[in-house]
């Protein structure tokens, strides 16, 4: 029933009318996916340091949860790109969708079996009484003794030990990559097969336009949910002593995804009621009729999967005979390889950088979550779509020839990386935290709270008047409390030196270096965006001039793959795994075991991050150089044979040359998913 409803009135219709009206239905509905899609996908990023404090994880294991998604993505996109071609397409994009849906609310889904949020605290407010448990256990009242463990946190071990609570984040974000998969390419070819050629060209920006607002509100949700308290509704916050800024402190991060999710679904709905066809608009049957050398230029577009419509008879083994020899002289093309080589290590330092940047903004510049966040959507990714967009504009403002564009992109990528080794200089020294940056006597126990039953393990700082932060009450030797949640204060500390001997709950945030820093970071970051961006049309560009049309589909469809295999899902991993290496101090699980890192020693986080990150673009720039000198070599014989063939390769580059609106495509969608 389904499938024939829609096909019955194509004949009754007009010939073009109504088709132009579901054309621009389709148009508005891949839209809504593309920013539905990139919403979630952000989202995900900004959410990265709440989930390792809430399942109480390492960033090498975020890495993996975060690569996960590409990993649902190379699942199944052979199989999407081939059959997907054939059958309803705006079905398996509404099913991609659902599938999306299903993925973010199981990520979603452990908040509502994992109980509350317990974290770590060495002193248990109780409510009614002003003057609470003494900080300071002595050694005769063993009992008071938080550590002394109770039947209350030995439950709650139970439980998180018969399952890992993110092996469900994991399951989440691979169904959620291989629900995207269907969108992009077989959106685009849609749109491709029945839009006029002029208006092709005109959707497919729309829809990478709207996709580069997607970061913008995922970022935005991030900074929001961030604000709101993990347990919101079932705790009393007046009870809850740390706030946004502490490094214990987990956002409503399950309440985005619910958002997002939600969204998603609704994207879904208009695609089950497209038809499977559209009417073939009449300069499309023209193209038809044109000699065979010419249509190589004037269907072939660049898309993800190779075109192979349901019009080819000779099958599946037929196509898979062809294809190793195809990929073999693709690669055997210097220029596409050293290309593919270039792209692949700087999409790792891409990749790696803005995984992890919410999180140094956070742990560097002694930020909140939502801060971060915040930042990120309204400062450093608009800068991203602004750079591309003007790169197509510089690119086809100049009408950059493949070696113009090759410079071009060459010299805004060095700017860039000479621009981002300012990042070094603007550092802040570590936070002083007494036992673990700063001496007491270099140790954490010593004769100022000896005579404490204190738990070394515990991470529940409070803020000395000497502007040292103290791992606890207890080390900081205080011996009384008053106040409670975020109020609370402590007398009597013995191991601070000046004043009255007060302490206040939370890390100290006397740093006024970083504050002062923190801005010209800000400026910088937006720059440097800004400028690398701008060389991403033009390099894309570029991938598209050098290939013979025949191979251009596979030629882009292998570049996918290889930045998605070799970067997108190992960059988040190593750069976790190098990240947890500057831990100073980790957390402890309710039962034991280590947990989340609570505080890095900030110099070296800051060398591992940005060496990493320029590490490995300078790698890049050596074959870049390689890859400049065999281009002009390329360039150099096509020269040469136009003259004796009387121009022919040249015209080919010109044919070439009018897709430069759609060649964007792609570039600002690869961006836009990090």
């Amino acid at each position: 029933g389904m499938e024939i409803a829609p096909a019955l009135p194509a004949s009754l219709r007009p010939p073009f009318g109504s088709g132009l009206i579901t054309e621009r239905m389709f148009l508005v509905a891949l839209s809504f996916a593309y920013f539905a899609k990139a919403l979630t996908g952000s989202y995900m990023k900004s959410t990265i340091t709440q989930l390792e404090r809430r399942f109480d994880i390492s960033s090498y294991l975020i890495g993996v949860i975060d690569g996960s998604f590409e990993i649902g993505n190379l699942l199944v996109i052979a199989f999407v790109s081939y059959f997907g071609a054939k059958l309803h397409r705006p079905k398996i994009i509404a099913m991609g969708c659902l599938l999306m849906a299903v993925g973010t609310f199981l990520i979603a889904l452990p908040h509502f079996l994992i109980g509350r949020y317990k974290f770590e605290t060495s002193v248990r407010p109780s409510v009614n009484s002003t003057n609470n448990l003494s900080p300071c256990p002595a050694s005769s009242h063993r009992a008071l003794s938080p550590r002394s463990l109770s039947s209350g946190p030995a439950t709650g071990c139970e439980r998180e030990s018969r399952i890992s609570m993110w092996i469900y984040v994991l399951l989440g974000n691979v169904l959620r990559g291989i629900g995207e998969t269907p969108v992009q390419p077989l959106g685009i070819s849609y749109i491709d097969d029945y839009a006029l050629e002029e208006n092709a060209a005109f959707y497919i920006g729309c829809v990478q336009t709207i996709s580069v607002i997607g970061p913008v509100f995922g970022y935005l949700l991030g900074a929001v949910c961030a604000r709101i308290y993990v347990d919101v509704g079932f705790v009393n916050m007046d009870d809850i002593s740390i706030a946004p800024g502490d490094a214990r402190w987990v956002g409503a991060w399950w309440l985005g995804y619910l958002i997002a999710g939600f969204i998603i679904l609704l994207a879904a709905v208009p695609f089950w009621f497209l038809p499977k066809t559209l009417p073939v608009p009449v300069d499309k049957k023209k193209a038809e009729k044109v000699p065979p050398e010419c249509t190589s230029f004037i269907k072939d577009s660049p898309r993800l999967e190779p075109k192979w419509q349901a019009d080819e008879p000779n099958g599946f083994f037929e196509m898979a005979k062809d294809f190793l020899p195809t990929v073999k002289s693709l690669l055997g093309n210097p220029v596409y390889f050293l290309y593919l080589c270039v792209t692949i290590i700087q999409f790792n330092s891409l990749i790696g950088m803005v995984t992890y940047k919410p999180k140094y903004i956070e742990e560097h510049y002694g930020q909140s979550t939502s801060t971060a966040n915040f930042l990120m959507g309204t400062i450093n990714i608009p800068a991203v779509a602004l750079g591309m967009f003007s790169g197509g504009v510089v690119m086809k403002k100049f009408k950059l020839s493949v070696l113009g564009a090759a410079k071009f992109a060459l010299a805004t990528s060095l700017l860039g990386y000479f621009l981002s080794m300012f990042f070094f200089a603007m550092g802040c020294e570590n936070s002083k935290v007494a036992g673990i940056t700063v001496s007491y006597d270099s140790v954490l126990f010593v004769t100022c709270n000896s005579d404490c039953q204190c738990s070394g393990r515990d991470w529940d700082p409070v803020c000395g008047e000497d502007g040292i932060t103290y791992v606890s009450a207890c080390l900081a030797g205080c011996h009384s409390s008053s106040g409670s949640g975020k109020n609370m204060v402590f007398d009597q500390c013995s191991c601070i030196a000046t004043g009255n001997q007060t302490a206040t709950a939370g890390h100290c945030h006397l740093r006024k270096d970083c504050d002062h820093i923190f801005p010209y970071f800000l400026a910088l970051s937006v720059i440097t965006s800004f400028i690398i961006s701008l060389g991403g049309t033009p390099g894309y560009m570029l991938l598209i001039r050098c290939i013979k049309p025949q191979l251009k589909s596979l030629a882009l469809g292998f570049h996918t793959l290889a930045t998605r295999t070799l970067a997108g899902i190992p960059a988040p991993i190593y750069f976790g795994a190098i990240i947890d290496t500057t831990c100073l101090k980790w957390g402890q699980k309710s039962c034991g075991g280590r947990g989340a890192c609570r505080i890095y020693d900030t110099t070296a986080y800051r060398l591992v991050y940005l060496g990493l990150t320029l590490g490995l673009r300078t790698v890049s720039f050596f074959l870049c150089a390689w890859g400049f000198v065999v281009l002009r070599r390329h360039v150099r014989r096509e020269e040469r044979t136009a003259l004796t063939n009387g121009g022919s390769a040249g015209a080919e580059l010109e044919a070439n040359a009018d897709q430069s609106p759609r060649a964007s495509e792609q570039n600002s969608e690869r961006e836009t998913r990090l």
